[in-house]
């Protein structure tokens, strides 16, 4: 196959910049896994607790799925029973109700950096 002729022979191919925009996943900034670990949420300031499951996990926070919904900014103390360890994590998005579902989407965000919370290992991110 020959170069096309605005090439120079030996020379490397002009690089091609996509024009599209990002994809949601290219947006990302961290690696999410889908897992489903059983979760207890305590809303800080609340007395009663909610039992729940995550959707998806990443080394700062997850999708959580739980029976109410929880505003924008809430700060939640999440444990995760199998592995005896707790964090503490703010909702970062207003929740996505579930039809039939078992409740609420509810994103959160560790409020500090606890990569081995879920007990699994992140790649760091590439940018």
């Amino acid at each position: 196959m020959t170069p096309p002729p605005y090439v120079k022979p030996g020379a490397a191919a002009p690089k091609v910049v996509s024009t599209r925009p990002p994809t949601a996943e290219e947006r990302r900034r961290a690696q999410r896994a889908l897992l489903r670990i059983r979760v207890v949420v305590q809303v800080v300031g609340k007395a009663n607790t909610l039992e729940g499951y995550t959707h998806t996990v990443s080394a700062g926070g997850a999708m959580l799925i739980i029976p109410e919904p929880l505003p924008e900014g809430t700060i939640v103390i999440i444990e995760n029973p199998k592995a005896q360890g707790k964090v503490e994590a703010r909702v970062v998005r207003p929740p996505q109700m579930q039809m039939g579902h078992e409740g609420s989407l509810v994103p959160v965000e560790f409020t500090s950096p606890s990569p081995h919370f879920w007990g699994i290992f992140f790649p760091p991110s590439v940018s």
